[in-house]
């Protein structure tokens, strides 16, 4: 496939006029500006890359907007939690399949190429395993692949209801396992999956509360003999509450815990991590591992402010990459805009996240998430450039918010001032999964939806 993009992002910045070609395997093998259009496909409009979304649990986008009435004078995550428990424990291997699936074409048609699913929904809803271990996994692969949509899945570890091995509550038994049957779990899904395209299996480690953490180094151990190099995701320092009790119990805090019991490196994603003191902002930024940044639901949740202009601004400026978690809302610009906008209201100053490199925080902060998304997720994508995946996006040029528009304040424009309508066509893989804002099984991933929302609302 060959393909000429009018104005296309590449890592060292806007080009005009250039030549991407893709192999059969959905792979970028060459990029060249100046380029003639001869027989490529043309492509009107502003190229830029996919972004991954690294952080999803796909059932919670059922809930969206189901969880807004205040149920406690002191409404917290915790409150909300309970909720979320009970939809948990209701939901079958099918509507999960249908929720995911339409789930997936929203973050399509948003501007997500590849995501990573922090899966716990392992069991049926009386906690008993499915004949096939891997049941549930199985619906969430064919929920992106009926979507389009590029998975790295993470099959989580969770054992228990709170630091020092509290018993799990009702409403987690569909979640538990036990180190060696989350080995297993990982191990089988590789069997099916390792070979695939648009597959890419990891793992996670809930949180500290919910996992030994004794547990956590030989089970990461036993996970990278496995895959040296897979994808290791894992909830930390979310609500001050969980940071004070970590301390009760360890005499540490969470992310301190980590970096000095287990060594996190480039293949780890810290979720949240939104409550750190500044030993813990360098040792993650010097350790290499991403900070999973999810803002719409940090914002939605309360849990607080990451320090993103510490964390980035810092002699050794941080990886991270956002996701959606509970998909109160499925949109690039949204949740790139509430990062920045957050350190704004902090700190009292405007484009707190530019940088010498990008003056522009829109520009910054995109290039920033793509490339430590891809990272996250542990595939070659993020950049415009050969040897990656040919995810990509084409932002409209023809739309009000990006027309017209100069090339250095592109993605300002969609970030501050424009929204997911800015998204024409989406590729992934070196196929079109959107065309003109639609997905080809549009209408009938949103009836499934729907139902499934109906049933589960009821």
């Amino acid at each position: 496939m060959k393909l000429h993009a009018r104005h296309a992002l590449l890592p060292e910045g806007w080009a005009c006029d250039v030549g991407i070609e893709v192999d059969d395997g959905g792979f970028i093998v060459a990029v060249a500006g100046g380029a003639d259009a001869a027989d490529a496909e043309r492509i009107d409009g502003w190229l830029v890359p996919g972004m991954p979304n690294l952080h999803s649990h796909a059932f919670q986008r059922a809930m969206a907007g189901l969880a807004e009435v205040r149920t406690h004078p002191e409404d917290s995550f915790w409150t909300w939690r309970e909720l979320m428990y009970r939809f948990a424990a209701r939901i079958t291997p099918e509507q999960l399949q249908d929720v995911a699936a339409w789930l997936y074409a929203e973050m399509l048609k948003a501007g997500f190429t590849s995501v990573a699913e922090f899966h716990y929904l392992h069991h049926d809803a009386a906690g008993r395993a499915f004949d096939d271990a891997a049941e549930m996994s199985h619906r969430i692969v064919d929920a992106a692949r009926s979507a389009g949509i590029a998975l790295t899945h993470l099959p989580v570890l969770y054992q228990y209801a709170g630091f020092g091995a509290k018993p799990a509550r009702p409403g987690q038994e569909r979640f538990l396992l036990s180190p060696e049957r989350h080995v297993r779990l990982v191990e089988a899904l590789q069997r099916s999956y390792g070979d695939a395209a648009d597959v890419r299996v990891g793992a996670a480690f809930h949180s500290l509360r919910a996992v030994d953490p004794a547990a956590i180094v030989p089970s990461t151990a036993a996970l990278r003999a496995l895959d040296a190099t897979l994808p290791i995701h894992i909830h930390v320092a979310e609500q001050r509450r969980e940071v004070e009790e970590c301390i009760a119990w360890s005499g540490q805090r969470p992310v301190q815990w980590l970096l000095e019991h287990v060594h996190p490196d480039a293949h780890w994603c810290l979720v949240h991590a939104t409550h750190l003191d500044a030993r813990e902002i360098a040792g993650i930024a010097t350790s290499g591992a991403v900070a999973g940044l999810c803002p719409t639901t940090e914002a939605n949740l309360g849990d607080g402010l990451f320090p993103a202009d510490a964390y980035l601004g810092g002699p050794q400026p941080g990886r991270f990459g956002i996701g959606t978690d509970s998909h109160v809302q499925v949109s690039v610009a949204s949740e790139l805009r509430l990062l920045e906008y957050g350190q704004r209201l902090s700190l009292g100053r405007r484009a707190v996240l530019a940088s010498h490199a990008h003056a522009s925080p829109g520009a910054r902060i995109f290039t920033d998430a793509t490339s430590g998304g891809a990272r996250a997720l542990g595939i070659e994508a993020g950049r415009i450039a050969p040897g990656t995946r040919a995810d990509l996006v084409v932002l409209d040029a023809d739309h009000p918010a990006l027309s017209p528009m100069s090339p250095e304040h592109v993605l300002d424009a969609w970030i501050f001032a424009g929204d997911s309508s800015c998204v024409r066509d989406v590729m992934v893989g070196g196929a079109w999964r959107i065309r003109d804002r639609h997905h080809a099984h549009e209408e009938e991933l949103a009836r499934r939806y729907r139902a499934a929302r109906a049933a589960l609302s009821a």
